[in-house]
Order: structure tokens, then sequence, then C-alpha cells
């Protein structure tokens, strides 16, 4: 597929060098350097993608995810030099999809963009909505319903949630769900679908201290209650 990607990188070379690579493979970009400029082109063009840097000027790459994820569930990777998992987990806790830590290689970086874009695209799963209780996720429509109303989720939340929708009450390791939302990979761990349960929680349940719909199996992971909404 082709998509608009929108760049936001301080490193004028390294933005360069991923604007080539995305046009080289037929996307259209836009490139700015800062916080500030970032949130004023997505709100602008409407990209499909934004790749954001951690250490922008005038606002951190943390600060810009956190205000789109308060006004999109547009698909983010964020590039950071910081490599330890608390740095990953807090991107991810904000909303980010992906993670990506300098120095990369460009063809891993253009392999996860593009596994993103399919993501967000086609998020995978059979065409029909799944029903648990009163979550509905539509694969084809690419949409969650909870109680009748239309909740965002990120990429990787919708990946995670028509995984556990798909089998209502049956149970999911965290790894068994790493896999289906990040694959093998190296910069993530189990704790980051700790992190993204948490913020479908917030999304999905009343009370998300007292989760009722999506739950934890102690000791072995998760899953989401096809009916009643007894706490597990």
């Amino acid at each position: 597929m082709c998509a608009h990607v929108l760049i936001a990188e301080d490193d004028v070379q390294q933005a360069d060098l991923v604007r080539r690579y995305l046009e080289r493979e037929d996307h259209t970009t836009a490139v700015v350097h800062d916080g500030g400029a970032a949130l004023a082109e997505y709100r602008r063009s409407r990209p499909d993608l934004v790749v954001l840097d951690v250490m922008l000027p005038e606002m951190s790459g943390l600060e810009v995810c956190r205000r789109l994820r308060a006004e999109s569930d547009v698909a983010v990777l964020m590039l950071t030099a910081r490599s330890t998992e608390d740095d990953l987990l807090a991107g991810l806790d904000i909303g980010a999809d992906d993670y990506v830590t300098k120095p990369y290689s460009p063809r891993e970086l253009m392999a996860r963009i593009r596994t993103l874009l399919r993501r967000a695209a086609a998020p995978g799963g059979p065409d029909r909505p799944l029903r648990a209780g009163a979550v509905v996720v539509d694969p084809a429509r690419h949409t969650v319903h909870v109680d009748g109303a239309q909740v965002e989720c990120t990429p990787a939340e919708f990946q995670l949630l028509a995984a556990l929708a798909a089998r209502p009450e049956q149970v999911f390791t965290r790894s068994q769900l790493l896999e289906r939302i990040h694959g093998i990979d190296r910069f993530f761990t189990e704790r980051t679908i700790d992190v993204h349960v948490k913020n479908l929680r917030k999304k999905l349940e009343p009370n998300p201290r007292s989760p009722r719909r999506l739950v934890t199996v102690y000791g072995v992971g998760y899953k989401l209650r096809g009916g009643g909404e007894t706490p597990a």
C-alpha cells in the first residue's frame, strides 16, 4: 500500500534518510524537525503513520504522542537513542505502537513501518464482527464498540483486542499475545502486553481498577470475558 508518512526528526540527515527510503517504496512524506511542527503537520495532512523521534526540540516526542492519542488512533513509530525497557514502556504507555532504538538499520526500520501500515489498514482476523459480551470488534471496519459506544484504539491495541475477542474466555499467555502484536522482536518483552492491557482497560471497563471484561488469570495471562462481567 502507498501511504502518507509524517517524519518528525530533529537530525536533518536522519530525517532525509528515512524520507528517501519511504519514497523509494512509493510512499509520500512530510518532514518536520520539532514537536510543535509535528502536531501542526499532523492536523494539516492527517498522515497514515507518524515516525516520531523522542528527543525533539520545543516539545518532546513523548508529549507529541500523548497529544496525538487524545485526538487520533494514527499509527506511531517512535525513534529513540534510549534503549532501556523502562523508556520503551513509557512510550507504549502513552500509545506508541512500535519503538526503534538508534542506531538502527534502515532496512529494519522499513520492515517495521511496513508491518505497522499493514496492521493499520488490515488488522487481520475474520471479516465478521467479533463479540465478547458488551465488546464488539469489527476487523473489516477497524472499529471497537463497548455498550454500543465507539471507542478509539491504537493499531496495537486493536490487534490485541481482536485476538482476545476471536476466542472469548480463552486464556492467552503474555508471550502468545506479544507474538500476535509485535512478532518475535528483541526490543519487546512480556511487560509490553501489560501496558497495552492497562490502556485497553481504560477504554473498555467501567472501573479499570476492578476489571470485569478484560481480566487477569493469575499465573497464566489474560482473557476477554464472553458473557457476564463477574471479575475473574
